[in-house]
């Protein structure tokens, strides 16, 4: 069965996976990015293998959501995936369902320090990254072929992903803020972990100085630095220059209030504002 690590992108997805993979996947909690093998991306395209899709048409492997899912879960083991689709259906077709997903964490960002994220990850200026995190449209893919759409992830925008998760009521769901996590990690991630244990029947008991071990060795200075010594797996490239774009770029200096302009804040405000007011954003 699956258990999801969901978000919107830029959100804090790989930090939490991170933290999950240092403590669930080591024998002292100690991060290292092949550890991230563990949680997958889904969709990804070596799910679909063996179903008749096409790779040039955006959303045809959205009809295989269901069985490439089965196929996972064949073997009745528990499984962690991360993704950033949101929780609805494509043409009829749903993500998941109450068959496949024993549970899920979502992280949720205030979206004034998303866009900084997005505009550095996807090499944009501030009209395009707003562009993205407003448009109920968008979807995004991982290929170095234009025409290939095998990852094809449909994310919609940053409310519509937030409020279709938040929404559902088919499996055990924790929703956690990113701002949380950061300023009481350590309490943040021990619930988030007693969740775990719990939609997943694990009996393990909450082990104190493994998580401490996890949450001090994914802090965002350690992992700017394994990267700027070793890259990062996660990391995409920049095509106009050809070379990867830093992956870890601010960190707590990803701050709204200092660095994005009062006419972007006004927008958010504005669109996101029945879900940034209940998130205590606004």
């Amino acid at each position: 069965m699956i258990f999801w690590i969901a978000s919107y992108p830029k959100s804090g997805n790989t930090w939490l996976r991170s933290l999950l993979a240092s403590y669930y996947f080591s024998k002292n909690g100690e991060f290292d990015q092949l550890l991230l093998k563990n949680i997958r991306q889904f969709p990804e395209e070596q799910f679909f293998k063996d179903f008749n899709y096409n790779p040039k048409e955006i959303t045809d492997t959205s009809r295989f959501w269901i069985p490439a899912q089965e196929k996972i879960n064949l073997d009745n083991k528990i499984k962690f995936f991360k993704t950033h689709n949101i929780l609805g259906a494509i043409n009829g077709s749903n993500f998941t369902n109450k068959k496949n997903t024993l549970g899920a964490i979502y992280i949720v960002r205030d979206p004034r320090n998303v866009i900084t994220s997005l505009k550095n990850h996807y090499d944009y200026d501030y009209n395009g990254a707003l562009n993205f995190i407003l448009n109920e449209q968008k979807y995004i893919f991982e290929s170095d072929q234009t025409d290939d759409f095998s990852n094809f992830q449909f994310i919609s925008s940053w409310e519509k992903n937030y409020l279709t998760w938040k929404s559902q009521n088919l499996f055990p769901l924790k929703i956690i803020k990113y701002e949380d996590l950061l300023n009481e990690t350590f309490f943040i991630v021990r619930e988030i972990i007693e969740f775990i244990n719990k939609t997943c029947n694990i009996k393990t008991k909450f082990d104190k100085l493994k998580a401490k071990n996890s949450i001090q060795s994914t802090n965002f200075s350690v992992l700017k630095n394994l990267e700027k010594k070793h890259g990062f797996i996660e990391a995409v490239m920049d095509k106009k220059k050809s070379n990867k774009i830093p992956f870890f770029h601010l960190g707590a200096d990803n701050n709204w209030q200092k660095i994005l302009n009062q006419d972007y804040q006004n927008k958010l405000n504005f669109s996101f504002k029945v879900s940034m007011k209940e998130l205590g954003y606004i």
